[in-house]
């Protein structure tokens, strides 16, 4: 197995402690010095940034290493799974930058495991419960309290095969019956309290569809599944601490059946990667909690059903397909989940260190382009009417080979509302009767005294008068006259584009949603999204498309909405300006 990049001890000492586990099952030979991962999402909604957090970890390390990683789908549960969510998922992967080498299903090994639970039964480790959801519970006792056996646990082998199999028919009542392992109902660790490994299921399964009417049990279908494929490592959050010991079980049992096949039978569970398989090291670290907003699929996808929000893809939505039509870089959110790192201690991560990754990253690659989102006409009284420049604009200081674009220059032009005052305080570094303020690309301006502006019946500014200094033109000799004023934006009256531009802030009001005993829905920011449709953008903008990276000079980071057209452009705010 081939290393990469990994030689010098200040390199090593960048590795996380995840790594540094593969790295020393690696150099200790083990599975033939061979590396697997594998992420493992359940199809029953779109993945966010927590599931981003795995994914760098899983994809990552097996690119560092020189090794494979695989998708995999735990699709046992078609009650809440289908193909537009397995479609997302895998095109919000490759978005991130990464790539897989298979994609397999545990629907893959259906078959396998209701023999393996056949066996089960046979060896007398399985039985088929009858009691009710809550009498199981019931009896499964505390953390301190050993629980009570089921008054099924001893029936007859049997009479378990044929109730097993009647569970897998169109006439089997759902919650009428469960398979369960038979293990100790004495454990400290609940998780081995003869625990539920089938259940019946009659909504139709998205890759099955009615072949099966009973359903493997997520803790009884994965760890299997990382055996079936060959995983050297599974790698999962802390979570999943309690439940290593179950997995482990299992795979024993699996090991067990599977060394009572026949030869022919066992050529059917990949007997190349097997042969050399010393089996799967689980490491867990923390999940990825971001202030501002919740992880909990459940929660996310009841804000979509009840049209709390827009959509799975609604920019406010911690999903990456969200944060991607929000105009955040995949790059940005690679960087963020590097900066936070891999520990065994949760953390409430600050939603503001992502929005700083993002502002990094896009500052590298957005387009400087002119928009004002809150409009007041300015005039030039002695620039000459009907005459127009065009003026030279940088696409982008921090690259060169960006290039530039033309904007056009005119008498009437339209600035921020908010970069004009008439009566100024007293550290207003922008337009005020008699100041001087330099536009962007063009000329120093002077604001007029005796007629500084025009107001409405209501006293609303309506127009602002202004001269301006035909020898300041920026990029001519000795146009860089020193002024006190600031550098303002605009955009040009006669060929300016209405837009609409949405605002965007936090999803909920207060800090850590996650934690509070209130109703989730109470504690959303009714704030958290602002619709401002009377601005104006730069006849340049109508060449972009959705998803290119804008900067709003002064203003922040934009890029165009999927509801735009050629001829409404929408515009969403990605992230402010650095304060």
């Amino acid at each position: 197995m081939e290393e990469k990049n990994m030689t010098t001890g200040e390199e090593k000492k960048s590795l996380s402690f995840v790594e540094q586990f593969v790295k020393e099952d690696l150099e200790a030979g083990k599975n033939g010095g061979r590396l697997q991962t594998r992420f493992p999402p359940e199809p029953n909604g779109y993945i966010h940034i927590g599931h981003a957090k795995a994914i760098c970890m899983d994809f990552g390390a097996a690119e560092k290493f020189g090794g494979t990683c695989n998708l995999r789908f735990d699709d046992t549960n078609p009650t809440k799974e289908n193909t537009e969510y397995v479609e997302n998922i895998m095109s919000d992967i490759k978005w991130l930058g990464f790539h897989w080498e298979n994609v397999y299903y545990a629907s893959d090994y259906f078959e396998k495991l209701w023999d393996f639970a056949v066996w089960l039964i046979k060896k007398g480790l399985a039985y088929v419960d009858e009691q009710t959801s809550e009498q199981i519970a019931e009896q499964k006792g505390t953390p301190t309290q050993p629980g009570r056996p089921s008054p099924y646990r001893d029936r007859p082998v049997e009479e378990n095969l044929q109730l097993f199999a009647q569970m897998n028919t169109p006439e089997a009542i759902e919650g009428s019956m469960v398979l369960r392992a038979k293990l100790d109902m004495a454990n400290p660790n609940m998780h081995f309290r003869d625990p539920i490994i089938y259940r019946i299921i009659h909504i139709p399964h998205h890759r099955t569809g009615t072949k099966w009417h009973a359903y493997p049990m997520y803790d009884f279908a994965h760890g299997q599944s990382d055996y079936f494929e060959g995983v050297t490592h599974s790698i999962c959050t802390l979570e999943f601490v309690p439940h290593r010991p179950l997995y482990d079980k299992f795979v024993d049992l699996l090991r067990e059946y599977m060394g009572e096949l026949d030869e022919e039978t066992r050529k059917d569970f990949n007997p190349d990667i097997l042969s050399h398989y010393d089996g799967t090291r689980q490491i867990e670290f923390n999940r990825l909690n971001l202030t501002y907003t919740v992880m909990s699929k459940r929660k996310l996808k009841a804000l979509v059903d009840e049209g709390l929000v827009c959509g799975w893809d609604d920019p406010r939505m911690p999903t990456v397909c969200g944060m991607r039509r929000r105009g955040y870089s995949s790059q940005s959110i690679r960087n963020f989940v590097d900066s936070i790192g891999y520990t065994k201690f949760d953390a409430l991560n600050d939603h503001a260190l992502l929005e700083s990754c993002v502002r990094e990253d896009l500052n590298k690659k957005a387009c400087r382009v002119s928009a004002v989102l809150d409009p007041v006409r300015l005039v030039l009284t002695n620039y000459p009417e009907g005459q127009t420049e065009e003026m030279e604009a940088v696409n982008n200081p921090e690259n060169e080979a960006d290039g530039t674009h033309k904007v056009t220059f005119s008498r009437e032009l339209w600035i921020e509302r908010s970069d004009f005052q008439e009566v100024a305080e007293k550290k207003f570094m922008r337009l005020a009767p008699g100041k001087e303020v330099r536009l962007k690309n063009a000329y120093i301006i002077k604001c007029d005294e005796e007629h500084p502006c025009d107001k409405d019946a209501e006293g609303n500014v309506t127009t602002i008068y202004a001269t301006y200094d035909p020898k300041t033109r920026s990029g001519l000799p000795g146009a860089d006259r020193k002024i006190k004023g600031k550098t303002l934006h605009w955009v040009n009256c006669q060929d300016a584009i209405q837009a609409e531009v949405r605002l965007y802030d936090r999803l909920f009001s207060i800090e850590n949603p996650s934690a509070d005993e209130r109703d989730f829905r109470e504690l959303l920011n009714p704030e958290s999204l602002k619709v401002v449709k009377n601005c104006y953008v730069e006849q340049y903008l109508k060449e972009k498309q959705a998803g290119d990276f804008l900067q709003f000079q002064r203003i922040g980071y934009f890029t165009l909405d999927l509801d735009s057209t050629p001829e409404h452009l929408v515009f969403n705010k990605t992230v402010g300006l650095k304060s």
